[in-house]
């Protein structure tokens, strides 16, 4: 357990789930006083005796854009499962935070708590324009209908605008989603979650069939989401991972467990590594 695992774990009483409240901290906020914002500690997870985590053990920086790297079967959709809630570990804990138990969380408390998650595919409201898949994207209880009805307050607005330029999508507008392409349809469904002002993004081979210009262009948006959102981009096309890799730290899984953790440079030169992904 690292040196912030132990803190957490020291200051920690109870999860989301006691409704403990806790110093210096206000009741629903996610606690990084420590400096990191995701702790996943010791994480199996089994299915009809295949374990698909095997004492998993990792953490995530506040503001870190995270990269992790492994062959098919490591464990890397698992462990975003475990991370969102829709798997349940058979032991081992996982925090947002250090107050947040996420494996006593449903999962959408633990996207209200601000936790996104993008799948390989994107997923938009393709008979809507784009501006309205962001003005639907918001937190809102609203159903579809009202909330295209409703009066969008100054402050919204202003929202939708930044991220529409954030995702370079100024231009699309008024364009219905169903018409955008790919590369551009992922942009969207990237500022649908950043448009409900996320703490961490977990982004699943976000640029799986996108064009050379777009897989270009995608770096370019990650890269400025870094620092202002903690960032876990799961990813094999490794020319966009040595793209992203300066300053970032490249996390490679093999059968369900952490086989190497450092730099780009680092962890290419890994003989453990070459051998089961690299394949040199």
């Amino acid at each position: 357990m690292s040196a912030a695992q132990s803190g957490m774990a020291s200051g920690n009483e109870t999860g989301l789930a006691g409704g403990t409240s806790y110093a210096h901290v206000k009741d629903g906020e996610v606690d990084t006083r420590h400096g990191a914002i995701l702790y996943l500690d010791d994480i199996t997870v089994s299915f009809d005796g295949f374990k698909a985590l095997n004492a998993l053990t990792l953490d995530i920086g506040v503001g870190e854009l995270r990269l992790i790297i492994g062959p098919n079967g490591a464990g890397k959709t698992t462990m975003m499962d475990v991370i969102t809630g829709k798997t349940r570990p058979d032991s081992g804990t996982a925090f947002f935070g250090q107050s947040m138990d996420l494996t006593r969380m449903s999962e959408s408390t633990i996207a209200r708590a601000g936790i996104g998650r993008k799948f390989q595919r994107p997923t938009v409201f393709e008979n809507h324009t784009v501006f309205e898949n962001l003005e639907l994207a918001m937190k809102t209880n609203k159903t579809v209908h009202a909330t295209l009805r409703a009066k969008l307050t100054g402050e919204q607005r202003e929202a939708i605008e930044s991220t529409l330029e954030l995702i370079r999508l100024k231009g699309e507008v008024h364009r219905m989603a169903g018409l955008l392409s790919h590369g551009q349809k992922q942009w969207l469904e990237i500022g649908m979650l950043l448009i409900q002002e996320p703490k961490l993004l977990l982004l699943d081979e976000p640029v799986a069939g996108m064009t050379d210009a777009e897989t270009e262009r995608t770096g370019e948006l990650l890269n400025e989401l870094r620092g202002k959102h903690s960032l876990m981009v799961v990813e094999h096309d490794m020319d966009f991972v040595a793209r992203l890799a300066t300053g970032s730290t490249v996390t490679v899984l093999h059968e369900g467990s952490v086989l190497a953790e450092g730099s780009m440079a680092q962890v290419q030169s890994d003989q453990r590594v070459i051998e089961v992904y690299l394949g040199r």
